[in-house]
């Protein structure tokens, strides 16, 4: 997946280099869909390591929201075909993700709530989770139009510094 994106993975190929039959590969995952989830809940696995690390190397009276904004990108950049794999890969409509790999997505949420808790007035503290999803949402806007080029087509020469700027304007409504 991080050489060759979603469109281009291949089962047969993974289990061609580790060996295995292609029925061996379905029968520990389950279904082609078990081992994109298994793939994509490493990914996930990643991202939040990358976060948590970059947020801890934040010194004091830095903007810890600005550099998780930072680790966002960061992380997309560098593993770009295994992050658009988040996004590329569906289940059908009629199965939901398993517990695990839901637990999975909650944790990278929970550092962002975490993150704007902190920010916020303890009178506007409970607007964290909410505020979460549409920042992070907003973000990964930006950070999808940078990589896709989209931004530069519409003359945006710093989507990073956009997306700080977006989420600065929105909190300030909260504080």
């Amino acid at each position: 997946m991080l050489e060759v994106g979603f469109s281009h993975f291949s089962a047969r190929e993974v289990a061609k280099r580790v060996g295995y039959s292609i029925g061996t590969l379905y029968n520990v995952f389950g279904s082609y869909d078990g081992l994109i989830l298994a793939i994509n809940g490493r990914t996930l696995d990643l991202w939040r390591g990358h976060l948590e690390t970059r947020l801890k190397a934040v010194e004091d009276g830095d903007d810890r929201l600005a550099a998780a904004i930072n680790a966002y990108f960061e992380f997309a950049i560098i593993n770009r075909h295994a992050w658009t794999a988040l996004y590329d890969f569906r289940l059908p409509d009629d199965i939901e993700p398993p517990d695990r790999y839901r637990e999975k997505v909650a944790a990278i949420i929970k550092v962002v709530e975490r993150e704007i808790a902190a920010t916020l007035p303890t009178a506007r503290k409970t607007d964290a989770p909410a505020l979460a999803r549409s920042l992070l949402a907003t973000v990964h806007g930006h950070c999808f139009f940078a990589l896709n080029g989209t931004f530069r087509m519409l003359g945006e020469d710093n989507p990073l510094e956009a997306a700080r700027e977006r989420v600065a304007d929105a909190l300030a409504k909260y504080l």
